[in-house]
């Protein structure tokens, strides 16, 4: 039931989304070199890599690393404005009509952090497509914790079902969690 309901949303915010998206992506590429779209490999259901798509937040030349690793100076002033209102992440609706992604579930973390992959190996958390949001992003939990994560992700496991997931939505939508924490000593 999960994938049905994710796949109809996705469908049914596409034609409302694209149109975003592509002011979004003109604004972007009007203020910055680089493409609008960032494309980053990361690690899906089973282990599985897949290429997540988000509007281009940070300058081209940032280092891939996971957001707590990156100095804020990367980010980009149109980037600032994305990642507070969470409008970075609409490209994941073709994530999620592709079965990459869900709606809700643990957010795809990149193959380099390792103890993060084998933390939520540990807890099950592999056999779940990651999310757009989750748990650990409505509290504001970012990645740097590796087993801090991991174990607030694990809760969604307990309490999966779609009214979960609709308050989880809507948490997020209307502002709760803070997203990736970026290092400001960078």
């Amino acid at each position: 039931m999960k994938r049905t309901f994710d796949l109809v949303l996705a469908l049914l915010l596409l034609p409302f989304a694209l149109p975003i998206v592509l002011v979004l992506a003109a604004v972007i590429r009007s203020t910055t070199a680089g493409p609008a779209i960032f494309r980053q490999v990361r690690v899906g259901r089973e282990g599985r890599p897949f290429v997540c798509l988000k509007l281009r937040t940070m300058r081209t030349d940032t280092l891939n690393a996971p957001s707590h690793e990156v100095g804020s100076s990367g980010v980009t002033s149109v980037g600032r404005v994305l990642r507070r209102t969470k409008l970075d992440e609409l490209p994941q609706l073709w994530n999620i009509l592709l079965g990459e992604m869900s709606f809700v579930g643990p957010r795809p973390c990149l193959p380099s952090q390792t103890e993060l992959i084998e933390a939520r190996r540990a807890y099950g958390l592999d056999a779940i497509r990651p999310g757009i949001t989750g748990v650990s992003q409505v509290k504001g939990v970012d990645m740097s914790n590796p087993a801090r994560l991991a174990a607030l992700d694990a809760t969604y496991l307990d309490n999966m079902s779609l009214t979960n997931d609709l308050r989880l939505m809507a948490l997020t939508v209307f502002g709760a969690g803070r997203g990736d924490r970026l290092n400001a000593s960078r």
